[in-house]
């Protein structure tokens, strides 16, 4: 069994996007957060069935139900940090009976469906599949069983996170699948190259 896990934060203007917020304010940040999870569900919707919308914080998922509608299922995240929340939700989906879990965040509105489907692909033939962001994070991560080691010992919201997931893996004995290079939508830059690629596309 396949699951797509997709974590979002309850959209509070300065509660989500702070970078952006600094160039165009809270208010505005707030509803390209919105624009950005919107776009996310609607290119995910052929995974629907499969899927499982993490919410952040918990006490926002009767809000997040009324946003989203009643097509999607709705869990809160878990955890302070957020390789405690990610650990989590996957070893959840584990025990729910999935045997490829892949996670994906809400800003990067750019990724398509065919992207989760290569990540699914992987997950045949490697234990971890990864997503790496050009700001040295990742915008997906996907595994085949429960690794909470996986997530220890990283240091979260810096540049070296993927780098330092793939360590991790090869210490643990995991092999590693890498997707194309993305980026996140965290910066007035990040904007205009989304709004970019979309008018060309």
């Amino acid at each position: 069994m396949r699951r797509l896990l997709i974590f979002l934060k309850d959209p509070v203007p300065g509660q989500v996007k702070t970078r952006l917020a600094k160039a165009v304010g809270s208010q505005a940040a707030c509803d390209i957060y919105r624009a950005c999870v919107e776009l996310t569900l609607e290119r995910m919707m052929r995974f629907r069935q499969e899927a499982v919308l993490c919410v952040d914080p918990p006490e926002a998922l009767l809000r997040t139900r009324a946003w989203v509608g009643a097509d999607w299922r709705l869990q809160p995240q878990r955890g302070l940090a957020l390789g405690e929340r990610l650990a989590d939700a996957t070893a959840v989906a584990c025990s729910d009976g999935a045997s490829q879990v892949v996670v994906i965040g809400t800003d990067s509105p750019w990724l398509t469906g065919d992207d989760v489907a290569a990540a699914f692909e992987a997950l045949r033939y490697h234990h971890i599949v990864l997503g790496p962001a050009q700001d040295g994070g990742y915008y997906l991560i996907g595994l085949t069983r429960p690794q909470p080691a996986l997530f220890e010992g990283i240091a979260w919201s810096s540049p070296s996170v993927y780098a330092q997931t793939r360590v991790r893996a090869a210490q643990l004995g995991l092999t590693t699948h890498s997707l194309r290079e993305g980026y996140d939508v965290d910066r007035l830059e990040d904007v205009q190259r989304w709004l970019k690629e979309v008018q060309h596309a």
